[in-house]
């Protein structure tokens, strides 16, 4: 199941873990991702709380993470080689994983039909 949040952040669930990234419409406003600053594993986060940091050829962007935890694992791939989330930024362009401790809050994101409507697209 992904859910999407209004900053444009989304969260895969599986069980009591998550993988977050950003939505194909965020890639697409940002432009050519160049640059990724992920979070640090062990990491204690608040849902809203700025994660992340990503700059395109066009603007820096401060990522949020959508639901509350602990960061379990980063995506050095999407680090290492930024593009991956212009190329396939819902799957592997994510940015890391979260083990949830609120998942009560998924209920306040947006699935995929909410999310595109609100984007027009």
């Amino acid at each position: 199941m992904m859910k999407y949040s209004d900053s444009h952040e989304w969260v895969k669930v599986n069980g009591t873990t998550g993988q977050v990234g950003i939505s194909t419409h965020a890639q697409k406003e940002l432009g050519e991702i160049v640059y990724v600053e992920l979070p640090k594993v062990g990491q204690e986060v608040k849902a809203g709380d700025e994660v992340a940091v990503l700059e395109s050829t066009k603007a820096a962007a401060d990522i949020y993470t959508p639901v509350t935890g602990i960061i379990t694992q980063v995506n050095q791939a999407a680090a290492d080689t930024p593009s991956l989330l212009n190329t396939s930024p819902e799957r592997e362009g994510y940015l890391f994983e979260i083990a949830l401790s609120a998942p009560e809050e998924l209920e306040a994101l947006m699935p995929i039909e909410a999310y595109t409507a609100m984007v027009g697209s």
